[in-house]
């Protein structure tokens, strides 16, 4: 028998007739459900903090500590033997190898030293700001005096702050309050450390935000947020005169991010992406995008902490910077449209 061609009619009514019930047309189907992931959370930022904050316990501070003391006995005491056979064998190579060990000893002296006057500056600076709280609260002239004398020492070897410095002398003789006093230093002395830290912290949260958006490999964005919050808060610490070296910089940072899980600002809220503005249109095209800007805006956070902590005087009333004016400017300038 010849096989049929052609269409083939399928009589609906009839093939609905034998089915179990009434069918449902694509009219009355439900609709698709949302299959988007939760919010952006910022978890590389998160995570970053939670590191970053994390103590050792003491055992495990002082296990590195004795395989630290261990370790560079040992490799003195190979280094003096192998020094010493070459000596014996080969007198000329053996002087070179003592003086290259002596050079390479004499720097890491020096690298010690600067870490140790980073921490002293640092401690220096912490010093000026708990002096300036107290003067604050108790409203004392004297006191205040006394900080904005801390204060001109403190820049007295920076060129660019001779024309503050010299302001805030002049000025400071017609001021009868210790508010009017930090006011006037505030304003013209630390104004314009205070938009150098903005810039610092507009470009980290800038970066931070980039790449979260645009590198999809795992643990990228923890990686670019530690390296770009410990340069930020290094930056901060140098703008404001803290000097900070490796291991200040790393002991700041923990300062900063302990403080900031201690108080719950990493935590994320509904309006901090609704206060970039398209952030919440952002993280509906693109969770990538939605998770640069938060971790962008965590970011921001973050700077504004360090601010606080490595500013010799506390922010007064109105002068504290404002995360979503931070992180606007920021994500501005990834098109080129800073106001």
């Amino acid at each position: 028998m010849a096989e049929r061609r052609g269409p083939i009619l399928i009589d609906e009514s009839a093939a609905g007739a034998g089915a179990a019930g009434p069918r449902e047309s694509p009219a009355e189907a439900p609709p698709v459900p949302d299959l988007a992931l939760e919010p952006p959370s910022g978890q590389a930022m998160k995570t970053m903090a939670a590191l970053a904050a994390r103590r050792a316990s003491p055992l495990w501070r002082w296990f590195w500590r004795s395989f630290a003391a261990l370790f560079v006995f040992v490799l003195g005491v190979t280094a003096w033997q192998a020094i010493d056979a070459l000596i014996a064998s080969q007198p000329v190579l053996g002087l070179i190898a003592a003086v290259l060990t002596g050079a390479f000893v004499l720097v890491c002296l020096l690298i010690a030293v600067r870490e140790v006057s980073a921490v002293a500056r640092l401690e220096r600076l912490d010093g000026v700001h708990k002096a300036a709280e107290a003067a604050v609260v108790a409203g004392d002239l004297a006191a205040a005096r006394a900080v904005a004398a801390k204060l001109d020492r403190l820049y007295a070897g920076r060129p660019e702050m001779e024309w503050a410095r010299s302001r805030v002398a002049e000025r400071q003789g017609d001021v009868f309050d210790a508010d009017g006093l930090f006011g006037l230093i505030e304003a013209e002395l630390l104004k314009p450390l205070d938009d150098a830290a903005r810039i610092e912290v507009e470009a980290a949260a800038r970066q931070v935000a980039t790449v979260t958006a645009v590198v999809p490999l795992a643990l990228a964005d923890v990686a670019a947020a530690l390296t770009s919050n410990l340069r930020m808060i290094r930056r901060i610490a140098e703008i404001y005169g803290g000097r900070s070296g490796t291991l200040g910089a790393w002991r700041l940072t923990r300062a900063v991010m302990a403080h900031l899980v201690a108080t719950g600002a990493v935590a994320v809220g509904d309006d901090l992406i609704g206060s970039v503005a398209g952030g919440g249109v952002l993280s509906r095209v693109s969770r990538r995008f939605g998770e640069g800007i938060v971790n962008g805006a965590l970011t921001a956070r973050v700077g504004v902490a360090a601010m606080e902590v490595c500013r010799p005087l506390p922010f007064s009333e109105g002068r504290r910077p404002q995360v979503h004016r931070l992180v606007s400017r920021a994500l501005a300038g990834l098109f080129g449209s800073r106001d």
